[in-house]
């Protein structure tokens, strides 16, 4: 049997979007297919493979061993042919093919967005797709190829198959309230001031997290009981500004906020959430020269800013 006669890039896809729902179901609504035809590509590419790659568990599906091995090959091919398609279709544009760029809060704020805003000043080409939320969700997405790369704190060592990532300074958590706020201001911190005000803290399955939950126990600290969980931006600073709220939050999604003034850093020792901050690029993936330009000046934005 000839592979190249009998795997179609059909197969691939319908694999990694089975894959990542676990579903027959949600996969065929995602790929805009019937049940039977995501179920018939299934087992064609078995036949291919000659190895089962899904089966039965409890009332769906989960990938066999044979799947797990098979995943991260499937979907970097996948991401490789769905790049070259995107490079010669933006051959045609003026200004070179898009660029997409995930941006984790930590830099959404501020970073990436004077960076561009510098590029887009000086006059470099370029055409640019910045997309913004959590860590797992980007880096899927840069798996898929639906990302050229992604800015923000390094993933868990699980997180990394098949992505490379490229440090630009390191960064640790900031615990902040409004200027007004009661705290605002003071030498040390109540042992009941995450009980006495909202706390807003990051989410379960975030990078920070954990680094959050161990900083609160080698200080002795109670964990709120009922915090708000959140790594949206937009909301953390709304409501710390209204709300007389506590935020715990990465030192750069607030750094706009804290150099002006409208906010204020409390006296915490955070210095075991200190983390690298840096680039997520697939192994495979070769970066067009506009992308390229925009790590170069994203380098240069750091050592601007005092942050390399």
């Amino acid at each position: 049997m000839r592979l190249s006669s009998s795997l179609k890039l059909r197969h691939l896809e319908v694999f990694v979007e089975v894959a990542r729902k676990m579903s027959v179901t949600q996969a065929a609504a995602a790929l805009g297919m019937t049940q039977p035809a995501v179920t018939r590509a299934l087992r064609e590419l078995e036949e291919v493979c000659g190895k089962p790659l899904v089966e039965k568990h409890g009332r769906g599906i989960r990938l066999s061993g044979y799947g797990e091995l098979f995943r991260d090959h499937a979907g970097r091919s996948l991401a490789l042919a769905r790049d070259g398609v995107a490079l010669l279709r933006g051959l045609d544009a003026a200004d070179g093919p898009l660029v997409s760029i995930g941006a984790l809060p930590t830099v959404a704020a501020d970073l990436v967005p004077d960076t561009l805003a510098q590029l887009r000043g000086g006059g470099a080409p370029g055409r640019f797709m910045v997309m913004s939320g959590g860590n797992q969700y980007l880096i899927d997405q840069l798996r898929r190829g639906g990302l050229d790369l992604v800015v923000g704190r390094m993933p868990a060592p699980e997180a990394m198959a098949g992505v490379e990532f490229d440090p630009l300074y390191r960064e640790r958590v900031a615990v902040v309230v409004a200027r007004d706020h009661p705290l605002a201001g003071a030498v040390h911190v109540p042992p009941t001031a995450f009980e006495d005000y909202p706390v807003l803290m990051p989410s379960e399955g975030s990078i920070i997290r954990p680094m959050v939950e161990r900083m609160f126990l080698e200080q002795g600290l109670a964990l709120p009981r009922f915090p708000i969980e959140t790594v949206s931006a937009t909301f953390g600073r709304r409501f710390v500004l209204a709300h007389q709220a506590i935020w715990i939050i990465s030192h750069g999604v607030v750094r706009p906020e804290l150099e002006a003034g409208s906010m204020a850093a409390l006296p915490l020792n955070t210095d075991s959430t200190l983390g690298p901050v840096g680039l997520c690029v697939r192994r495979e993936h070769r970066l067009s020269a506009a992308a390229q330009r925009f790590c170069a000046a994203l380098r240069r934005a750091c050592t601007a800013q005092g942050l390399a």
